[in-house]
């Protein structure tokens, strides 16, 4: 493993080492107004959510690594503190990445990109009308990380309200993660796309504790099968299977396994632990753990 000092290495790889491990990033398609009333699109990946009350958002345009000038969008902000921070999702984001060239300051990227501006009802700036939620922002504070190139400029936005298309919200109104269809910013010209095939659930230990790792059996820890990452998740369970359930599990589901290599415990346990491996991989976390406890009852 490599050890970098950030202050001994030039600022363009220091740049690229963290785009490149700091990642998915969400997208903050910002859409601003200058002074002349000129709009101005620009997606920053440097962005996140960090309070739901107030509600806030967070995004930085950082000054330029070549040329150290500021983004137009920290410019507007600077003069008029509004701003609509749109979502992007797959169905616009090579429109959003149009939107990132260097265009000159006058440049209405509404137009460039080919995306449809929406009068906002609390702020000046539009809205992008592809975008599948917009948030219209009041800006509350503008912190200046640097005056180097590369400094980030942090813009700190409340959200005054909030717009988004009914089309991907689930039975209960909320957003279903499936429908919505994000994409996200990793590193070089690499994308993300949250999709099916990308996604999966962990059930959230907000109202329970998990066993953790200090409690799993010794020849659970000491599995040549299982990684560190499935021992975590096996030590997510918040009780252990009694013995009843094991010996019916074991029963109805593993006899076979068992008859067939009743002769010889230790290629028994190795399949016991693939198979539990599978089931992990599967989400059945239960499943697994009466799989694993049955090889020793």
């Amino acid at each position: 493993m490599i050890s970098i000092d950030p202050k001994n290495i030039e600022v363009p790889k220091l740049h690229r080492y963290l785009l490149g491990a700091v990642g998915p990033r969400p997208i903050a398609f910002a859409s601003t107004i200058d002074e002349e009333g000129v709009p101005n699109l620009a997606p920053f990946s440097f962005f996140n959510a960090f309070s739901a009350n107030p509600p806030i958002l967070v995004f930085s345009p950082a000054r330029s690594g070549r040329t150290n000038t500021t983004k137009d969008t920290y410019n507007n902000v600077k003069k008029l503190p509004e701003v609509v921070i749109n979502v992007v999702n797959y169905e616009l984001v090579h429109q959003m990445s149009l939107a990132s060239s260097p265009y000159p300051s006058n440049t209405d990227e509404f137009i460039k990109s080919g995306l449809t501006p929406v009068n906002s009802d609390l702020v000046k700036p539009y809205r992008i009308k592809e975008s599948p939620v917009q948030f219209e922002c009041k800006v509350n504070e503008v912190i200046e990380l640097g005056d180097q190139g590369g400094a980030g400029n942090l813009i700190i936005c409340e959200v005054l309200k909030i717009h988004i298309d009914e089309s991907i919200l689930d039975e209960s109104g909320m957003i279903d993660q499936h429908k919505i269809d994000l994409v996200s910013r990793m590193g070089g010209n690499w994308y993300c796309r949250a999709d099916e095939n990308s996604m999966f659930e962990i059930p959230k230990p907000i109202t329970t504790c998990g066993i953790g790792y200090d409690q799993l059996p010794s020849d659970i820890l000491k599995s040549q099968v299982l990684t560190a990452n499935n021992l975590g998740q096996l030590a997510g369970i918040e009780l252990i299977p009694n013995e009843t359930d094991v010996n019916e599990y074991k029963l109805i589901e593993l006899s076979e396994l068992f008859l067939s290599l009743e002769e010889d415990a230790t290629q028994l346990e190795v399949e016991i632990h693939k198979r539990a491996k599978l089931l992990l991989e599967k989400n059945l976390l239960e499943e697994a753990w009466l799989t694993l406890l049955s090889f020793n009852n």
